[in-house]
């Protein structure tokens, strides 16, 4: 148990005070202190049992390059960043715009259902926020709407991407817990829909509060409406094909990203929008993300590794039971961990850097995994938006050099809110989540 601890705050120490990589810190700590546990004692390094230390990070290096259910990553990444290049970001914005922009913060709407949508294929918060800011911020800011709220519901939207299926940040999940992916990719459409509703509302009570934060845009007529909805056949085609497969059992998840690359490949073409410069762009870019997703996901088995050879589950479950507490208590004591933690670190480092904790905890204590995984996406999905590390926000501030980080910051407060809001009716009502994975497969 000291070790465990020691070693977690060596890892901190290695984040946040030396910023080495959350990929390296996690390995090096898992590999000393798996070595520490099976060796003889810290006085004596050179005499350290460093055989069996070896042997485990060899290990898992190799069998995570040889798992064949990982390809499902680079081939979602490839699919993402074929959409991205196709220009579809901007038919979703046009569609959701003609329904909804006649409306007071109707731009701010379209905006968040646009990320909805877009996020869906592309399966990354950032990639949205960076991309959606380009498409919808020159709109709202032509028909007068105000920074805070404009750019708070990109990044809000943005955040999206974590939990709509399909999302890498659910199969790391699935892959870190052995828990069904497709159980994981049903349970998560349903919050997913309600974060959007959520998102809407907290626009209309911006606009209630203040008018002129979203001005009304221009009405579409219904022809138009229809025309506007042609140029998103490609996504509504693609999305189907992929998650109907997946929910309805026709193919796995792993050869469900295979179709979804293919198909976003052929739209792609259909839309002209690629060219060898663009391919080779979309390969590197895949494949330099992929490479940092493995190994982040091999730091991340080796450090728990470590902590169950340590026995900290087990010590923890321990300390809890003499607790006498109740579970639901537990689980929010949990998440006030979470959204402590989601002020320090983004999003993939907490869920790695918790769940090998969590999980054998909370598994213990007999609540559904992939429940559990869902409400960890959403409190993961907090941290995106929410001071002093905000990914989101920093990535929009990055891309919009005119915005300040703090403009954002407040302009995302009843968006973040409102995910409290979702948290806790995933928490406490539990079927939220569970429903479509119970009527689907069990």
């Amino acid at each position: 148990m000291t070790i465990a601890l020691i070693g977690f705050a060596v890892l901190l120490f290695l984040i946040l005070i030396v910023r080495v990589p959350i990929a390296f810190a996690m390995g090096i700590v898992g590999f000393f202190g798996f070595a520490s546990v099976q060796g003889l004692g810290f006085d004596n390094f050179i005499d350290f049992n460093w055989k069996p230390s070896l042997s485990m990070a060899a290990k898992r290096v190799i069998d995570t390059a040889q798992e064949y259910s990982l390809s499902v990553i680079p081939l979602f990444i490839l699919m993402g960043n074929l959409v991205t290049k196709s220009g579809l970001s901007q038919d979703l914005y046009r569609a959701s715009y003609a329904f909804l922009g006649h409306r007071k913060g109707g731009l701010s709407m379209a905006t968040v259902v646009a990320c909805g949508g877009f996020s869906a294929i592309c399966g990354s918060s950032l990639a949205t926020s960076a991309t959606m800011a380009k498409v919808a911020m020159p709109p709202m800011r032509k028909y007068g709407y105000s920074d805070s709220l404009a750019s708070a519901s990109i990044a809000a939207g943005g955040t999206l991407g974590i939990l709509i299926p399909p999302s890498v940040i659910l199969v790391i999940y699935g892959l870190l817990t052995e828990t069904s992916i497709r159980e994981l990719f049903a349970a998560g459409l349903i919050p997913g829909i309600l974060g959007i509703a959520l998102y809407l509302l907290a626009v209309r009570y911006v606009v209630w509060r203040d008018p002129s934060a979203g001005p009304s845009g221009e009405k579409f007529t219904f022809k138009e409406r229809i025309a506007a909805l042609k140029g998103v056949w490609g996504v509504l085609i693609l999305f189907t094909i992929v998650m109907g497969g997946i929910y309805l059992g026709i193919f796995t998840p792993t050869e469900a990203a295979g179709i979804g690359a293919g198909g976003a490949f052929i739209i792609a073409l259909c839309r002209r929008s690629l060219n060898f410069a663009n391919l080779f762009d979309v390969l590197t870019d895949t494949a330099r993300t992929s490479a940092m997703l493995f190994s982040i996901l091999i730091g991340a088995l080796i450090f728990s590794n470590f902590i169950n050879r340590a026995g900290l589950p087990d010590e923890l479950l321990t300390f809890v039971t003499d607790l006498n507490v109740s579970a639901l208590t537990v689980i929010f004591i949990i998440l006030g961990i979470y959204l402590v933690l989601g002020m320090v670190f983004e999003s993939l480092s907490m869920l790695l850097l918790t769940v090998p904790i969590f999980f054998p905890l909370v598994q213990s204590l007999g609540f559904d995994m992939v429940w559990f995984g869902i409400v960890v996406v959403v409190v993961t999905e907090i941290s995106l938006i929410t001071p002093p590390v905000g990914m989101n926000v920093f990535v929009l501030s990055a891309v919009l050099k005119d915005v300040p980080a703090g403009t954002i910051f407040k302009g995302v407060t009843p968006f973040w809110c409102a995910d409290i809001i979702r948290l806790l009716l995933i928490t406490l009502v539990v079927p939220v989540s569970i429903f479509l994975p119970e009527l689907l497969y069990r």
